[in-house]
This record gives C-alpha cells, sequence and structure tokens, in this order.
C-alpha cells in the first residue's frame, strides 16, 4: 500500500545528446545498468545500491527507465538518490535518456473492506477546475479514442482542457495526438505537451512506444499520482482521465484520490461489452464517484463509398443499459473509418475536421458533458459491502 503523504515524487526526465548519426552503438544490459547503480551510495545507509531497491527496469534503443523503491518514511528526502542514480546511468556509453520514477511501498497496513471505503479525497489538482474519467470495462472499445476526441470538443467549446493518460501499461495519447517529443521540466514540475489546443501528459512520453512497463501496483499509483500533482496543468478549466480498462487497482486508485467531477463509460453495443461496462459504472457508484452517463462507441459502421449504414456490433445496447441501470444515455459514435485512419495518423478528427458529421458526435457528446459538470451533481448514495 503505498504512504498518502510520502509517495509522491517529481518525476522528470534528464535527456542527454543523442550518438553521431551512424555510429555504432553500444549494446546495454540490465547486468551493465545494475552496475552502474550499485556504486551509487545511499545516504541513508552508507551502501551502494541495493539490486532489489530497483524495479521495472527497461531498456530500449539506449533509453532507460527505471523505479527505485524506498521506505515510506524518507518521503522526497530520497530525491538526491533518484537524480544521483539517473546521472550514473547517464553517464554510461550509449545510452541517450534516462527515467528514474521514486515509490514507496508499504508493507503491514490494513486494505480497505471494500471498494466503497473511500480514502479521504486530496483536495485536488492545483489550477484544474474539474476532473472527469473516461472509463470502460474492458478494452479494445474504443475508450481512448473518445477520451481525446472529447478532450479537444471541449477545447473547441471554448473551455482550457487538457489530457492525462491514465493507463500506465498501455498508453495510447502519443500515438493518437501525433507526439513524439518528451516533456521538459522546469525543475520543479513537468511541463505538459501542447497540442492541437490542449495539455497533455503520458508515461508514453517517457518511454518508447514498444517498452513494456513491468511494474507493481504500488508503482503504478505512485506514476498516477506523479503525473496528476507533479505537472504544471495549471490553468485548466477542465482535465479529461484516459482510464486504464477494467476495474482494478488503478481505477481504485484514481476514485480514491482525485476529486472527480464525474465519469462517463464508454461501451460498444454488443452483449460482451455491455457485461463490462456495467460493472465500470457500478465500480464508481461504489467509490461515490456520479456517473455522467454511457456512450455508444462504434455504433453504427456507414460505408465511406454508398453511405448504407451496417449495424455491425448490434445497436441499442448500451442505450438499453443506461436504461435499465438508470444512468444518462450521452449518445452514439459512430464506426467511420476516418476516425480510424485519422487516429492512427496522430490527426484526430475533431482536431483537423471539425465539421464532418462524426465529428460533430464528439462535440454533441462534449456539450453534455459541459452542462453536467456545471450543474450541481448529488454523488450517488454510500454502498457498503458487508
Amino acid at each position: 500500500m503505498l504512504c498518502p503523504s510520502d509517495s509522491w515524487f517529481e518525476m522528470r526526465a534528464r535527456y542527454i545528446g543523442s550518438l553521431e548519426k551512424g555510429a555504432n552503438r553500444m549494446a546495454i544490459t540490465k547486468e551493465d545498468v545494475l552496475k552502474a547503480l550499485a556504486a551509487v551510495v545511499d545516504p541513508a545507509t552508507g551502501k551502494g545500491m541495493d539490486a532489489g531497491m530497483v524495479q521495472g527496469l527497461v531498456l530500449r534503443d539506449g533509453n532507460i527507465g527505471f523505479a527505485i523503491e524506498v521506505p515510506p518514511g524518507r518521503g522526497r528526502n530520497a530525491e538526491p538518490l533518484r537524480r544521483a542514480c539517473e546521472a550514473a546511468v547517464a553517464r554510461m556509453p550509449g545510452v541517450l535518456s534516462v527515467t528514474a520514477v521514486l515509490t514507496a511501498h508499504q508493507q503491514g497496513h490494513p486494505q480497505p473492506t471494500s471498494p466503497a471505503s473511500r480514502a479521504a479525497p486530496q483536495a485536488g489538482i492545483a489550477g484544474v477546475e474539474s476532473v472527469i474519467a473516461v472509463a470502460s470495462g474492458k478494452g479494445g472499445v474504443g475508450k481512448s479514442t473518445v477520451a481525446v476526441n472529447l478532450a479537444l470538443a471541449l477545447s473547441q467549446l471554448g473551455m482550457k482542457a487538457g489530457l492525462l493518460d491514465a493507463d500506465i501499461y498501455g498508453p495510447s495519447v502519443p500515438r493518437l495526438l501525433g507526439i513524439d517529443r518528451k516533456p521538459v521540466s522546469d525543475g520543479h514540475k513537468l511541463q505538459p505537451v501542447e497540442k492541437f489546443g490542449i495539455k497533455a501528459m503520458s508515461i508514453g512520453f517517457l518511454v518508447g512506444e514498444e517498452s513494456p512497463l513491468v511494474w507493481r501496483g504500488p508503482m503504478v499509483q505512485s506514476a498516477l499520482m506523479q503525473m496528476m500533482n507533479d505537472v504544471a496543468w495549471a490553468p485548466l478549466d477542465i482535465l479529461v482521465l484516459d482510464m486504464p480498462p477494467g476495474t482494478g487497482d488503478a481505477q481504485l486508485t484514481i476514485a480514491q484520490r482525485v476529486p472527480l467531477k464525474g465519469a462517463l463509460i464508454v461501451s460498444t453495443p454488443q452483449d460482451i461489452a455491455l457485461i463490462d461496462a456495467r460493472k465500470g459504472l457500478q465500480m464508481f457508484r461504489k467509490t461515490e464517484v456520479p456517473v455522467l452517463g454511457i456512450v455508444e462507441n462504434m455504433s453504427v459502421f456507414v460505408c465511406p463509398h454508398c453511405g448504407h449504414a451496417s449495424h455491425i456490433f448490434g445497436h441499442g445496447g448500451a442505450r438499453a443499459t443506461a436504461m435499465e441501470l438508470h444512468a444518462p444515455f450521452l449518445g452514439e459514435i459512430p464506426l467511420v473509418p476516418a476516425i480510424r485512419q485519422m487516429s492512427d495518423a496522430g490527426t484526430p478528427v475533431v482536431a483537423v475536421r471539425a465539421e464532418s458529421q462524426e465529428a460533430q458526435s464528439f462535440l454533441a457528446l462534449a456539450r453534455q458533458v459541459a452542462e453536467k459538470i456545471a450543474a450541481p451533481v448529488r454523488a450517488a448514495p454510500r454502498i457498503v459491502i458487508e
């Protein structure tokens, strides 16, 4: 379990000059990195870094990332150790970039008896008026595409909007926004990357697209809270969280520690997706997060040649589920090839074809969301599982 007061540390990346074009890059192994880190003296112990403190070590084409696990009581006092470890690895021949993150793991503390046992929420993210979550019960329903276009549509409605990619294991925002540069730090906080009029942050900006993050739950929680609290988001009217799929540890961390104004559930029409969508909706209700509603993505396929409409995944399933669960239905997003093509190209449809029919569906969704977060929202009743 993370220590809520001591587990949020500044996350930044240190970048060094690249090798000359055409030069042969030296192969770097995990053993090389661990050896370099062993030479770093931990001020708390007076000894070299223990390999057990290094978690989630990832190497890709000279780009290296890892987490340093310290006792929760050390808190920010461990920041000099993090910087020393980054510097030691950065000096290795062939290293292009290093990203080191502090994390804490606390043993022996009881877990909450149920998801409804909320941790005390934080005061909020500095300079951010409202935070909403875009979630799904399962992957593959186009949740990230909806989140990106929703943030862009909110911006087009005149709101200062931001987008946080909260999917640590499978970040999609770098590809969807066509961002291949890394954020910079002012020495205190990371600066979000701005594109198409919104501010964005993703763990995918800091690691390679094909580099897996083999992190335990506490590391993921620490990274999530850092990307919320140690990023210079202000000023924002709304921050959209692209949530990871499912109802696991990361989702509960956000629901319990971030004062969400609401959450919307993305699902496709077929029953297999709606089963998991119900679970996602109930998770937010149990954690007392207001549910803004359900949106049906990939609702209807429209042939780009003849205009014929086909309900490939069925139709109306999300609307029926919303009625069954007494949740608002927020509309339908069509299955249009242009949405997929433009998403893959890093040019979201709302950003470059705002007048198109498919973009208008996202703008209609954004108008509903803006109205809902502007109105007083009554929190869902507390549900306790005995």
